[in-house]
């Protein structure tokens, strides 16, 4: 039975029964941002189990795509190295949301195994939770397993729970006997069925759940294993051609080596690993879930290595893995082009690194014995750029520990070296604002509603320190009872404006949130003294809160365009809103095409002419969510929310501050798009009177360079390119005449002298470039096969310098050393090969002494050759 097959046969099965069929949830949880992967076949059911969500059925089956590369479930180190870990995979799984139990799984499970799958039943045995004596009955009594066949195990082995509190329950596992051939394997559990029916408080007491839940994983590729007699999971048909894959690229063969195996085994996962996590739009970064992608992709690439590939290979395994899988996973047609390159531009990258760093590591680990010094780890680090992660990896096939304590020290050591030059870490949150917080000296924010208000001084911070005063010309942190002022927070900046008391004037020019309702008015004040417990009025300045309140409304709309345009992988990866710009960083791996750009900036105008109402819903998170509003995964969300929703186009968590209607923004338009790194990219766009400005003077600059060409403004663009293009025949006309001046009879404004067996060719040269140095230095010895040219060349401020020879002397006279004894006197150096050296010189003031010392320096050695 192939692994499609089973897949099939599996929803088929539970289909009849009554289960509704639920397709895969993406890897990237959608309900729960404080997971990095979905790891488990029920996680996109978690708040069913949990009771905060209803769905309009209570049976279900699924085939969920699973990563475990992080947290309590991380399989990563292992994998390669057993018969069963793998990071992708898929689990097949049935669940009950308080509708059947215990015995109609129990049945469910016996019938899909012995009947459709044909597993023989004595070959079948089955563990229970000691305590489950319902389990071990239905199991003896009901099924008729013998009594020896059913094993009961304790907490560890047969009781599951979501967390240290909430839903609970025992579980029963199936095993089966593949025989004393597949020891130490023998017998392979194939499917776990969970009978969630506790609840664990916080004091550990279980009470029974009103309506208890089943939850049953079953891992595919660990049965078609059994089912296809493979001694391990990575021969079955949905992975054996990826290891077909790597033996073709290393030219090494599966099956004779175990090191060899290990490393085949671990780039056929890792490939799966890596197709579906950035088909998922999930791309290599240096945090979060884009760092376990890109660790995932540099152990592919060393295992690679170590078998001798040492190009990029990576993507071209991607088609492979897209035909296996395209039947249950058809997106990934889609994107199949996009996971191409997205994983050749980091395999790319990281292929000079390996290169660069890995014979030092290997070196390193030979030389040492039990604990690698700290020392040896920042150099391979600060030198060579080589991954800590992979250094681990190899200390740990070695039998090696790593010293990170002495690593820490190296690397403080440098933050120490260079601090002066920027600052290494970021500064904590002060402890005078916990202590502001601690006496209740918090603002309660009325800024949705208001725009000016009458509110209280409750607490005045100078330069770091709690103050009762803030006099003419001071500067400080104002912090008030209530206030209209935004904080600075998800990109939105902070709120500029006024506190105008009975005797005073300060004005704001920032606002900041160090804590959770600690809110800051920096500034300074223009006017008399303000002090603690003084009744002002706050005001804020309005247009520039119009102007951001249209920014950040469009940047939820562009994010929404972009996704239309170039795929749900694109993911909001950061952002800042002003009064005049929006920025808006987002994953993709290409620069956008002209005509991508304009789909997206008339999708998200055509969105402000409709003038359709910006909904603002505050509620729970779950229901948030469930509702389908968007959460960024490194925000932190509390119980309740702000949804923000444009119709159906765009629904995001946000707590910023936005228009009315999309109509108030005006107008949109796109000023840039650029990259920020591998991975993403960055737009810049502005709304409102700064997108007209931003027109206006678009159309300026091209109305004067159509004036300046003497053309209309819609024949520039052909001009400039006929302009270029005579610039660039003119640049070719000049190399030829400097090429006819080199070659020709510029040798003769060189000094010549005869050096014994060597000619000695000197000149001091006026802004010659240093491939036209070149140029001469080859047309002298073309025509001598004893000639040593030494050439130097000002250009504005610098200095080239060119030392060349004749092929016939290397040998006897290097030019590398040569180049040494000139820079003795006139500073610089240069590198290059034995016949050829170019750099720069510092200074030309000891050229007199330098041309003598390098003529000394010819005839001696010739003399020394000769002696």
């Amino acid at each position: 039975m192939t692994g499609q097959e089973l897949r099939e046969l599996f929803l088929s099965f539970f289909e009849k029964k009554g289960h509704r069929r639920v397709k895969s949830a993406s890897l990237v949880p959608e309900r729960d941002p404080t997971l990095l992967f979905v790891n488990a076949g029920m996680v996109p059911f978690k708040d069913v189990f949990l009771g905060v969500e209803k769905r309009p059925y209570t049976r279900a089956v699924s085939c969920q795509k699973c990563l475990r590369v992080s947290g309590k479930h991380n399989d990563l180190e292992s994998v390669g190295f057993t018969s069963r870990h793998h990071t992708f995979f898929e689990m097949l799984g049935n669940f009950s949301f308080g509708d059947y139990f215990k015995k109609e799984a129990i049945e469910y499970a016996w019938e899909f195994v012995t009947e459709h799958l044909k597993i023989p039943r004595e070959k079948l045995y089955v563990s229970v939770f000691v305590e489950d004596e319902e389990a071990f009955d239905l199991w003896r009594n009901h099924i008729g397993l013998p009594e020896e066949r059913i094993w009961k195990f304790g907490e560890e082995e047969n009781f599951w729970q979501m967390g240290d509190t909430g839903p609970c329950g025992p579980c029963s596992e199936i095993y089966v006997d593949r025989g004393a051939d597949y020891e130490p394997e023998r017998y392979l559990e194939i499917w776990n069925l969970v009978f969630m029916q506790y609840n664990r408080d916080e004091r550990g007491n279980l009470t029974p759940l009103p309506k208890p839940n089943i939850d049953t994983g079953m891992g595919l590729e660990r049965v078609a294993s059994v089912l296809q007699h493979t001694r391990t999971n990575f021969e079955i048909d949905l992975i054996r051609p990826l290891i077909t894959f790597g033996e073709e690229l290393s030219g090494k063969a599966y099956g004779e080596d175990y090191e060899r195996d290990s490393a085949l085994r671990v780039i056929a996962d890792h490939l799966r690993a890596l197709t579906f996590a950035i088909g998922d739009g999930v791309l290599p970064s240096n945090a979060g879930r884009g760092y376990v992608v890109k660790r995932i992709l540099r152990r592919a690439m060393r295992y690679g290595y170590k078998l001798g590939i040492q190009e990029p290979f990576l993507h071209k395994g991607v088609e492979l893995v897209v035909e296996l899988m395209k039947e249950p996973y058809p997106e990934l047609l889609q994107v199949k082009s996009f996971i191409k390159s997205v994983i050749r531009g980091e395999e790319e990258r990281f292929i000079n690194t390996l290169r660069r760093g890995m014979p030092y590591a290997e070196e390193f680990l030979q030389k040492v014995d039990g604990l690698i010094p700290g020392e040896l780890i920042f150099n391979l680090y600060d030198t060579y750029g080589f991954p800590l992660d992979l250094l681990e990896d190899m200390a740990r096939e070695k039998g090696l520990r790593l010293d990170m304590e002495g690593f820490q020290r190296e690397m403080e050591s440098q933050r120490e070296r260079t601090k002066k030059h920027f600052r290494a870490e970021k500064e904590s949150t002060k402890p005078v604002y916990h202590h502001l917080k601690e006496l209740g000296k918090t603002t309660t924010f009325l800024g949705y509603e208001e725009t000016s208000l009458h509110t209280e001084v409750v607490a005045i911070l100078k330069e770091g320190e709690v103050v009762s005063e803030l006099k003419e010309g001071e500067k400080g942190e104002v912090f008030l009872k209530e206030t209209p002022f935004y904080a600075e927070r998800g990109g939105q900046v902070g709120d500029k404006g006024t506190v105008e008391g009975s005797q005073c004037l300060f004005f704001v020019e920032d606002t900041q949130s160090p804590l959770e309702g600690v809110i800051a008015h920096l500034g300074y004040v223009t006017k008399g003294s303000l002090k603690v417990g003084d009744k002002v009025f706050a005001r804020i300045e309005v247009e520039r809160r119009e102007d951001i309140k249209r920014n950040h409304t469009a940047t939820h709309l562009l994010h929404a365009a972009l996704r239309e345009v170039l795929g749900e992988h694109v993911r909001q990866a950061g952002s800042l809103v002003s009064d005049q710009y929006l920025r808006f960083d987002f994953t993709h791996f290409q620069p956008l095409t002209q005509e991508e750009l304009k789909k997206v900036e008339e999708l998200v105008n055509e969105q402000i002419r409709k003038n359709q109402p910006v909904k603002v819903e505050e509620m729970d998170y779950h229901s948030a969510i469930k509702s389908g509003a968007i959460a960024i995964f490194e925000e932190k969300y509390g119980e309740r929310v702000r949804v923000l929703s444009v119709g159906d186009f765009s629904k995001e968590l946000c707590g910023g501050t936005h228009v009315n209607r999309t109509g108030d923004i005006g107008y949109f338009k796109i000023v840039s798009e650029t990259s920020v790194g591998a991975g993403l990219r960055r737009m810049v766009a502005k709304t409102g009177r700064w997108a007209v400005e931003e027109a206006f003077e678009e159309r300026r600059t091209l109305l004067e360079t159509a004036r300046l060409l003497g053309v209309s403004p819609e024949e520039v663009q052909g001009a400039v390119l006929r302009l270029m293009e005579e610039l660039r025949e003119k640049e070719r006309e000049i190399h030829r005449l400097k090429e006819r001046f080199f070659t020709g009879g510029a040798t003769s404004s060189l000094r010549k002298e005869e050096l014994g067996e060597v000619e000695l060719y000197f000149g001091l040269l006026e802004g010659v470039e240093p491939k036209e140095m070149l140029a001469l230095a080859d047309s002298v010895r073309n025509k001598s096969d004893r000639a040593v040219v030494f050439l130097l060349s000002k250009r504005d401020d610098k200095a080239s310098s060119l030392i060349a020879l004749s092929r016939p002397i290397v040998g006897r006279l290097s030019a590398k050393e040569l180049i040494k004894v000139v820079s003795q006197h006139l500073g610089g150096g240069g590198g290059g090969r034995d016949d050829l050296v170019q750099g720069g010189v510092n200074s030309l003031q000891g050229l007199e002494l330098a041309i003598s010392e390098l003529k000394s320096a010819i005839i001696n050695r010739f003399t020394e050759v000769r002696t």
